[in-house]
């Protein structure tokens, strides 16, 4: 399978990564109970489908931006960064369909991500995922990700579910 990374410029574009992130939401919600936490926590429904509305203007260029991955021209995955800080940014929602998974996709989503946030300037890349996601979490090892405690405030009840990373540029 031949996966092709591009940055979202259309609002079809726009359309199928909304249609990826809420695939992202329910896979979340249906992995584990762990999960299905952090996802209610984080991003219950209504308030996901709030940050779903405004997706563009939150990883808006120049400081941040949304990748979407094809396959044969059908939409397989999709990944964002922003601004975190002047010197930092973060990456958002990387998620790749089943049918494209170990295909390199998610490995294409991240390398494009990181390589623009270099790009733009920023000296530090920050992530998290969960900790039982084992595959993402070799991915971000092998690009050079290192594991780091979390980088921002979170809620007790999720603290040990979830893994934080980091990448000097």
């Amino acid at each position: 399978m031949t996966v092709e990374i591009s940055e979202v410029r259309t609002e079809a574009d726009l359309a199928a990564v909304r249609t990826l992130c809420w695939g992202y939401w329910e896979f979340l919600r249906s992995y584990g109970p762990a999960e299905k936490l952090i996802t209610d926590t984080f991003y219950p429904r209504d308030k996901y489908a709030e940050l779903m509305a405004k997706l563009a203007e939150e990883h808006a260029r120049p400081t941040g931006i949304i990748f979407l991955a094809t396959a044969a021209g059908q939409p397989v995955g999709c990944g964002m960064s922003k601004k975190l800080s002047p010197d930092a940014s973060e990456i958002k929602r990387v998620f790749v369909k089943d049918v494209a998974r170990r295909a390199g996709a998610g490995r294409a989503l991240c390398e494009a991500l990181v390589d623009q946030a270099r790009t733009d300037g920023f000296k530090t890349v920050f992530l998290d995922t969960s900790k039982a996601f084992a595959p993402a979490r070799a991915l971000y090892l092998s690009l050079g990700l290192q594991e780091r405690a979390p980088y921002q405030p979170i809620p007790d009840i999720v603290r040990d579910t979830i893994c934080y990373y980091e990448l000097r540029l």
